[in-house]
């Protein structure tokens, strides 16, 4: 459909004549007009009812006597939003630096009913500030049908009201810059709620204006399996296509409008002043049939030009998540998040072999800019770090040394800085997404002044951040000195990759920008390791810049040979 004949405010008016009508009065709550209503599954991440209206019956009567009830469809906001300023007042580089991905409804809450909000976010930036973080990812902040993840997006140009107002999110995001931090934002691309506006307009007729914005068939279509379940799901007027789940329908992105309707949400966000975003869920964007769904070409191609939506703008920075080819939307997107890496770094720490050489072979191939992680709010990526590596503090604080010093961009997920573990009491994704652990208090910790809206972690007794502030041998203490590096070392931040080498169960390499060279060193076995390296200029001067206070060290013609203790690592300056 021309977009030239959309405008932003459309009323759609439609005879309540057959089941569609019935489907639209009961999404709408027109109890009225007829027909059933949905209830909510019993699920810890609820999303809404079911995919379809049960029961009803026909609307029109007999005779012709009257003229049919009419039903006023929602209006779908199409309204074009121009390239505003494009200035950033962050630094260049800033997206270098380490992202601290933010649950914002278990981070902090600023008004006691239970539920983080972005007035408690803004409240903790000066802790993120202290403790080196550079750039907020947070989960979608958007109106959502499930109200809990937000990953069901009823309305992509305003913020959860629970969470507070579009003002609140430009206080966060100016009082953010004023830290030097940029915020991107999640941005939930390949599917939408049921209850859009959008998608109860086109499950309301087939002739409905909007029907094609969605992946309808008439009938059932053959030999579909997407992550184990059936992804096609019958309504009145016919099968629409979800790929997660009934209440969270796929966009046609293939239609030019349903591409400029996210350019210009997009837009909306830019123009605001956020960041960037991190895109979810890439991979599945465009399909080509039953056995053709994931990682199209079509898809690629999809994001690149929502990079140059954000290529319009100044040191604007988008990620996304493609969990089988990262490398692949590395490209497409610009930055990438390196699943095939983060279980690698965690058998690493644990001394296993070929994990401790894929992670120093990684970079020699991968794209520079690769987002980095050990985990984050979803299971299939791993559970919280503290419960993969049975809270041996020591092996957590390698394998935060690991990443942080790597290239890319690494993404610390909120709590993993004091060993946060899952809620003990919670199934599913919703143990990792527990209130952050400020104090030690049982019942809130912290987040809030009254019992949360979720259960807190189960190591909320030991592991939060009053224990640890101020204490030189944490695990926060630990997280602080490695961002610290990053963000005075360049080299560190934004050089190169070279030279990696494995002796043992010692993985080194050499971090290089301009003149400015750092060596890392780490030591994954369970003895002291003694490395030597080679090939350094005759007279090369290296002086250690972690763990302060050891002995600045010469080479002897370009030789020089240095202990490493067990599970530790060192990081120098080499001239």
């Amino acid at each position: 459909m021309p977009r030239a004949a959309m405008s932003s405010v459309r009323t759609v008016l439609v005879s309540c004549r057959c089941l569609a009508a019935l489907l639209v009065c009961a999404a709408l709550g027109l109890g009225a007009c007829g027909g059933g209503s949905s209830s909510s599954p019993a699920n810890p991440d609820p999303v809404g009812g079911s995919a379809g209206a049960s029961g009803g019956g026909s609307g029109g009567g007999s005779g012709g006597a009257s003229n049919p009830p009419t039903v006023i469809l929602p209006p779908v906001d199409v309204s074009a939003v121009a390239v505003g300023s494009s200035a950033l007042p962050l630094p260049d580089g800033w997206q270098n630096g380490a992202f601290m991905q933010v649950f914002v409804r278990s981070y902090q809450d600023s008004d006691g009913d239970g539920i983080g909000d972005l007035r408690g976010l803004i409240s903790r930036l000066d802790y993120l500030q202290d403790l080196g973080i550079r750039g907020l990812w947070l989960m979608p902040v958007h109106p959502s049908q499930d109200r809990d993840h937000g990953y069901a997006v009823k309305q992509y140009r305003n913020v959860e009201s629970q969470y507070g107002s579009l003002s609140d999110l430009d206080a966060l995001v100016t009082a953010a810059a004023a830290r030097g931090i940029g915020v991107i934002l999640d941005y939930v691309v390949n599917h939408s709620a049921a209850d859009h506006p959008a998608f109860i307009n086109a499950r309301a007729a087939k002739d409905n204006p909007y029907r094609n914005w969605y992946l309808w068939q008439d009938a059932a279509p053959t030999n579909w399996n997407v992550f184990g379940s059936y992804p096609w799901h019958q309504d009145p007027t016919g099968w629409y296509y979800a790929a997660f789940r009934s209440q969270m329908p796929d966009w046609n992105l293939r239609l030019p409008a349903v591409e400029a309707f996210h350019h210009d949400n997009l837009r909306f966000w830019l123009n605001r002043g956020v960041a960037g975003f991190r895109f979810d869920a890439v991979g599945l964007l465009i399909e080509n049939g039953p056995n053709a769904f994931n990682n199209q070409q079509e898809s690629r191609s999809f994001m690149q030009r929502a990079q140059g939506v954000l290529q319009a703008y100044q040191r604007r920075y988008m990620v996304c998540e493609a969990p089988d080819d990262s490398q692949g939307y590395a490209l497409a997107c610009g930055s990438a998040f390196a699943f095939d890496l983060n279980a690698r770094i965690l058998g690493a720490v644990r001394g296993q072999a070929a994990d401790i050489a894929a992670v120093s072979r990684y970079f020699s191939t991968a794209a520079p800019s690769t987002a980095t992680f050990l985990a984050n709010h979803n299971l299939f990526a791993g559970d919280r770090v503290w419960n993969q590596l049975g809270g041996d503090t020591m092996l957590m604080k390698l394998a935060a040394g690991t990443y942080l010093l790597l290239p890319g961009t690494p993404f610390v997920y909120y709590g993993e800085e004091i060993g946060m573990a899952a809620a003990s009491n919670i199934g599913d994704d919703a143990r990792l997404r527990t209130p952050m652990s400020w104090t030690n208090n049982s019942l809130h910790a912290g987040f809030s002044s009254t019992s949360p809206y979720r259960s807190v972690s189960s190591n909320v007794a030991t592991n939060n951040v009053q224990a640890q502030q101020g204490q030189a041998d944490s695990l926060l203490a630990f997280y602080k000195a490695m961002l610290k590096l990053r963000n005075t070392r360049l080299s560190i931040a934004r050089g190169g990759y070279d030279k990696p080498f494995v002796q043992g169960a010692v993985m080194g390499y050499f971090r290089t920008l301009g003149q400015e060279r750092s060596l890392v060193l780490v030591n994954y076995g369970a003895q002291a390791a003694r490395v030597t390296l080679t090939d350094l200029p005759a007279a090369a001067v290296l002086s250690t810049l972690w763990p302060q206070g050891l002995a600045t060290t010469s080479a002897n013609a370009g030789q020089v040979e240095l202990e490493i203790p067990a599970k530790s690592l060192r990081v120098l300056d080499v001239r």
